[in-house]
């Protein structure tokens, strides 16, 4: 049994590469994991052709005959193949100039291609003429028509569709409502309770610094005016909420509240839309 001396080889050589492979650079782990693993891969082969060797040299088998009996075995079941020995055994009597041909079988393996051909021929048939047209190209062309018009449906409901450029008035009760809880929660510290204009302008009036309209409200809304120290509000409130909430101040112009500031801006007319963007 001294030929087990031989597998210390490759175990040393195994730890040998992976402390090298570990001391190598963090950018480069993939890289090393790869190395590792085809380390191994290789290790393993040599492995088993070590034990392949050391068992049927200790079963005489010099030559592999008893290795390979079962791929002989296999082979000859795939093929039919008749052995050289037998070869006059399916001689034809035909003679060619001295030329005779071998009787051979059709190998099992052709009879599969060729039965297998035949199967798809006619499942292919049935499926793409019969009770259907296979999917083909064109419906699945439709298919993810639908699919994404689906998906487009339940973006645009999620809000993940709105933007200054897309975003629309809106006067359900429920929204304005909604609109006007999250003034009052984060707008009415510099605009007022009713957008009479405390630090921030009045809201209350046709004037506007930035230009009205439900897109420029939006906009500033969402990007801040950081200059005139109003924040970005587009990391708190979703797109929905900017919308309802730029819907709640437009609502509310005309109210004329006790204690208005001054206008600010140029008057805004939503017909003409002389300006771009909003409070």
């Amino acid at each position: 049994m001294k030929s087990y001396k031989y597998l210390l080889v490759p175990a040393f050589f195994l730890t040998a590469v992976s402390n090298i492979l570990a001391a190598g650079d963090e950018a480069n782990e993939t890289l090393y994991s790869v190395a590792k693993i085809m380390v191994v891969l290789t290790l393993l082969s040599i492995l088993l052709v070590f034990w392949l060797v050391i068992v049927y040299s200790e079963k005489n088998d010099n030559k592999g005959d008893m290795f390979l009996a079962p791929f002989k075995k296999m082979f000859a079941m795939i093929t039919k193949s008749t052995p050289i020995e037998k070869e006059h055994e399916i001689l034809l009597d035909h003679d060619y100039d001295g030329i005779r041909e071998l009787d051979n079988k059709i190998p099992p393996w052709f009879h599969g291609l060729l039965w297998g051909t035949i199967i798809f021929a006619f499942v292919y048939m049935v499926q793409y003429h019969i009770v259907g047209d296979g999917d083909i190209q064109t419906n699945e062309y439709l298919e993810e028509i639908n699919k994404a018009a689906v998906e487009r449906e339940i973006l645009i409901r999620t809000g993940a569709f709105l933007n200054e450029e897309t975003v629309t008035l809106t006067t359900d009760a429920g929204a304005l409502n909604s609109g006007k809880e999250i003034y009052l929660k984060n707008c009415s510290a510099c605009h007022g309770m009713v957008g009479e204009g405390l630090v921030g302008p009045n809201l209350t009036d046709e004037y506007w610094i930035h230009g009205g309209g439900v897109k420029n409200i939006f906009k500033v809304i969402k990007y801040g005016v950081p200059q005139k120290g109003m924040i970005s509000w587009q990391t708190q409130l979703n797109p929905t909420q900017i919308k309802e909430v730029s819907s709640f101040i437009i609502s509310i112009e005309g109210t004329n509240p006790a204690n208005g500031k001054e206008p600010e801006g140029d008057k805004w007319v939503e017909e003409t839309a002389n300006t771009s963007s909003g409070s």
